[in-house]
């Protein structure tokens, strides 16, 4: 009987030990499960974009002509025919609109009929003269009647002149009675029809030239000083790709009184058949002279009583801390001038729980 109890006794200790040794094995594989299942830590990046300190400013205008005229007969009188008509394209020396020659006509042969009687009464008067001298060499004349015949042959000559003259302001008249194009443009207005009466000067068709286009903005006055010096170009809505160099030509002495902006024209030369008048064109300032900086977040800076840092993240998901030149704190940023490369994406959020030795995981944005 007490050998059985021993026996019992013994099966007991035996079985509790087994029990306890399953049990230590099966802490012992929790714990590797659990490290082995320890999740990446996932990271808030931002990417690093060097650009002007100053960042630039950009104003809504509309592409205009340099020159646009009003061109106008420079004769009066009833207009006959209009050949063009608004946003036509016309090109140097193409006709407009004509007036009615007539009166023209008449003119013209008024003044030729003059010419041919001064041509007349000049070879009368250049024969008497001839005939004066030579009667005078003789002495049969007196000094009396040769100055008279000279007079009246110089008198000749000038009203030959004059009729010459006035002939061809007669023909001239005839030919401003065709109104023509003095540059490659295109029509924007009209003031004319025909049956109309002109005056001389009036104006009749408008042209807006093509040699050379400009943007037309608006500046406030705390950029007056960047548009002067900085660069600008421009961009159109139909090409939002493409960039025109532009340069200030002009700009208004005074503040426009309702909205107190000033009025600034940007000569654009390179600006070809393809940019069209009246296009919207958006006209973007830059300072040259600023600093090139990365604005960053605030949060992203690291530092425990050295140099401000950053934490770099690469492909693999490593991260390495940097230190930086920090130029200025904003509210919510930093301005980094160094330190961190262009492209590069550095932990924007939690740097202060980052472990080198660990790899995380990026994350573009906060998911809850």
């Amino acid at each position: 009987m007490l050998i059985r109890l021993i026996f019992a006794s013994y099966s007991k200790l035996l079985t509790g030990l087994a029990l306890a040794t399953m049990a230590v094995a099966l802490a012992g594989c929790n714990e590797t499960v659990a490290q082995k299942a320890e999740p990446i830590r996932p990271v808030l990046v931002a990417p690093v974009h060097y650009e002007a300190e100053t960042p630039e400013r950009s104003f809504v205008g509309t592409v205009r002509p340099r020159i646009e005229a009003d061109i106008g007969f420079r004769v009066a009188g009833k207009v006959a025919t209009r050949l063009v008509e608004v946003g036509q394209t016309v090109e140097v020396g193409q006709p407009l609109a004509t007036l009615d020659e007539v009166d023209l006509k008449l003119q013209a042969e008024q003044a030729e009929a003059e010419f041919r009687a001064a041509t007349g009464v000049l070879a009368q008067a250049a024969a008497a003269e001839t005939r004066a001298k030579e009667l005078r060499v003789k002495g049969w004349t007196t000094d009396a009647q040769m100055d008279q015949a000279r007079a009246s042959a110089d008198e000749a000559r000038a009203r030959l002149n004059r009729a010459e003259r006035s002939v061809e302001l007669t023909r001239n008249s005839l030919s401003y009675a065709t109104l023509v194009a003095d540059a490659r443009g295109v029509v924007t207005a009209s003031m004319i029809e025909p049956g109309v009466v002109v005056a001389a000067g009036q104006a009749a068709i408008r042209v807006a030239r093509f040699a050379e286009k400009e943007a037309v903005v608006a500046i406030p006055e705390t950029l007056l000083e960047r548009a002067k010096t900085g660069s600008a170009y421009v961009t159109l809505w139909s090409e939002a790709n493409k960039k025109y160099s532009a340069k200030l030509r002009e700009i208004a002495p005074t503040a426009d009184s309702a909205t107190r902006t000033y009025l600034a024209k940007f000569s654009l030369p390179d600006a070809g058949d393809a940019v069209s008048l009246g296009m919207t064109a958006t006209l973007t300032l830059a300072d040259p002279a600023t600093t090139r900086v990365a604005r960053l977040p605030l949060s992203a800076l690291f530092s425990e009583g050295r140099d401000p840092s950053l934490y770099v993240v690469n492909d693999r998901g490593e991260v390495t801390l940097k230190p930086v030149k920090v130029k200025a704190y904003d509210s919510k940023d930093v301005l980094v001038t160094s330190g961190v490369d262009e492209g590069e994406k550095v932990v924007a959020l939690g740097v202060q729980k980052i472990d080198p030795a660990q790899k995380v995981r990026v994350v573009s944005a906060l998911t809850f």
